[in-house]
């Protein structure tokens, strides 16, 4: 039979009620952890002090001011003094008589993570039976004999009883530690904060989450630990969650470029459980598969009248055509053919845009130095700019291939540019900085001097065809690069600084994998494509090794340690795919890049995403370059 973790609770609260002593746990910050009902019954508590959380400082305030310690002259101090002496807690065994006249026993041990477990025992009889013992010892030695047969039997139930409380906190301290490691493993944060908004328990796994932040948390307020903005994103589901309902939110924190979802779940006993993720990846993956959606959705629509408008735009060339060969047309017709035909054209051009922007297109990401990038940006954007205008170009990218659709890349850069060049006139300055945020995203900010964006140029820039440069402007250049910057799982921004415009550009940051010529462990299950990709590795001078599941590969990989890269199909034979086989990899395994034939739009397809680069079916041996072999690509 399985308990869960409520069943245990509740018989373990009920086991404790059983027991005659008082007991109680403190945690290390002096805040009630469990106690049992003859606890609050032998001091008369309050519910509020005999509730999980409750302050330790608080109930020896109320036991002092009810008279348990006779007459206190003042209470503030000796507060403090019985704090003190428990923040510095010793094991110790002592009695004391209480202003009831009764005389209980305490008995206090340390907990090895912090804290204190403490059982208060009524010895008032025992006592009694002594003093009796001692006045009439001489004409009672009968009763003598059977008061201490009496405190010999009472004194090993207590022997008894202490030896079933060291059973019980070893075994919390063991379900503590299971707790505890369980909740460390898992990818997320787990804690809880009190009524005060203050940790009460963590998990250690915030600075995973939402780099920047400290590991020890408890006692520490939540605003304070993640600091104004990310509290401020916070506070309304917090405090829907003090005030009883569940809460999810998504945010982005600032201080790491972090996208972060937090469930905050009320705890019927006092505050609140939280459960932080980061869904960095998922966001730029969701973003991503929207944008593709979306613009089908526009080509099905764009592309029938499209179609019809590019007939009506033929028959319209073809008329004019035959109007100006008419030999006794007026002069003052021909201009006005002239402005017809130019106007169609220029239509046509619309279309072939249009299509451009809202076809079929398929993201490649290869092996992209940024540095070669921006020298190719250079000179293709360097001829456009007029003699009195400059542009520099700072790369703060380390050395090092990232994934990107370099084409796209370079053409939305470049659409900057030249926006940039037409908003500042004939001078000016433009300046385009590119660096990494916290290693989830590339950046690109791009400056110039002009006289910035217009009001309605940051309301409607990324709308098709709004344009404010009257007939010289399509309307599509700016839609189109957050098209491109969408499509990746990036984002795009339009603002104003003191001296001119600025545009924000952030691309997901995805480190490609190294170039190798090792050994490489090819896991495909259909024969002819294994043998396929094989001849295309030993082309590039690699070894391979081959296998056609998970299992298998696994285990090749415990008995060869000199694998340098793994190529895997996502479907492989057997129930494990080539994810599962990505989740089994030891943290110092070798590379892994994932190959697929399933559309951009499969959960599997966008759980690779997250997970390695994916190379997608069919490929030829340039796409296989791209991704593993960049400079081999570079030198061909």
């Amino acid at each position: 039979m399985k308990f869960d973790d409520k069943l245990t609770d509740v018989m373990t609260a009920a086991g404790l009620n059983l027991i005659a002593q008082a007991l109680t746990i403190y945690d290390a910050d002096l805040r009630l952890v469990l106690c049992n009902a003859p606890f609050q019954q032998m001091f008369d508590l309050p519910k509020a002090l005999v509730t999980p959380g409750a302050s330790f400082e608080e109930t020896i305030t109320h036991l002092a001011r009810s008279g348990e310690y006779g007459d206190v002259a003042d209470v503030k101090a000796f507060v403090a003094e019985r704090v003190l002496q428990a923040r510095a807690f010793e094991p110790h065994y002592m009695e004391r008589t209480r202003a009831n006249g009764r005389t209980i026993s305490v008995e206090g041990s340390p907990l090895p993570q912090g804290g204190w477990v403490t059982v208060y025992t009524d010895i008032s009889r025992t006592k009694q039976q002594e003093a009796l013992l001692r006045a009439r010892s001489d004409a009672l030695s009968g009763q003598v004999l059977a008061h201490a047969e009496e405190l010999s039997a009472t004194n090993r139930e207590l022997a008894a009883m202490n030896t079933a409380l060291e059973e019980a906190k070893r075994q919390l301290i063991l379900s503590e530690a299971r707790t505890r490691l369980t909740t460390e493993m898992m990818p997320a944060h787990i804690a809880h904060v009190d009524g005060d908004a203050r940790y009460t328990y963590s998990n250690r796994r915030l600075a995973s989450v939402m780099p920047g932040r400290p590991e020890e948390l408890i006692g520490k307020p939540i605003s304070e630990v993640l600091g104004p903005q990310a509290y401020n994103c916070v506070a309304p589901a917090l405090e829907q969650a003090f005030a009883g309902k569940l809460s999810v939110i998504e945010f982005t924190d600032e201080a790491s470029a972090r996208r972060i979802r937090g469930a905050f779940t009320p705890d019927t006993r006092g505050g609140v459980y939280i459960l932080s993720m980061d869904v960095t990846e998922e966001t730029q993956n969701r973003v991503a598969l929207q944008q593709t959606h979306r613009r089908e959705m526009a080509a099905q629509v764009i592309s029938g009248l499209a179609h019809d408008f590019s007939n009506l735009l033929t028959i319209i060339l073809g008329l004019q055509s035959r109007l100006g060969r008419l030999d006794d047309l007026p002069a003052t017709a021909v201009p006005l053919i002239e402005g017809t035909l130019a106007a169609a054209r220029r239509g046509g051009a619309l279309l072939s845009t249009i299509a451009d922007m809202t076809g079929a297109r398929t993201l490649r990401p290869t092996a992209t130095h940024i540095g070669r990038m921006l020298d190719d940006l250079t000179l293709l954007a360097g001829p456009t700019l007029p003699a009195g205008m400059t542009l520099d170009i700072a790369n703060h990218m380390p050395d090092q291939a990232v994934l990107l659709d370099s084409g796209l890349v370079q053409d939305g850069l470049l659409n900057l540019i030249l926006n940039a060049r037409d908003a500042c006139g004939g001078t000016g300055r433009i300046t385009l900085e590119v660096k990494p945020v916290h290693e989830t995203w590339i950046e690109c900010t791009l400056r110039d001097t002009g006289p910035g964006f217009s009001k309605s140029a940051l309301a409607h820039g990324f709308e098709p065809f709004f344009t404010t440069k009257g007939a010289e402007g399509s309307g599509l250049g700016l839609p189109m690069v957050y098209d491109m910057v969408k499509s990746a799982g990036g984002d795009l921004r339009l603002s104003n600084v003191d001296d001119g415009a600025l545009v924000t550009m952030r691309l997901p940051y995805r480190p490609a994998v190294s170039a190798t010529t090792g050994l490489v462990l090819l896991v495909e299950d259909a024969d002819d494509l294994r043998a396929l990709v094989r001849d295309m590795l030993i082309g590039l001078g690699h070894s391979v090794i081959e296998a056609a599941s998970a299992d298998e590969a696994m285990a090749l990989l415990a008995d060869l340690p000199d694998i340098a890269l793994i190529l895997s199909d996502i479907q492989l034979m057997g129930e494990a795919t080539g994810l599962d086989l990505a989740k089994r990899l030891p943290p110092d395994a070798p590379p892994l890049v994932l190959m697929t034939s399933l559309p951009v739009d499969d959960t599997q397809f966008l759980a690779a995403q997250a997970i390695a680069p994916v190379l997608r079916k069919p490929f030829d041996i340039k796409d296989l370059i791209a991704l593993i072999a960049p400079s081999e690509l570079a030198a061909q």
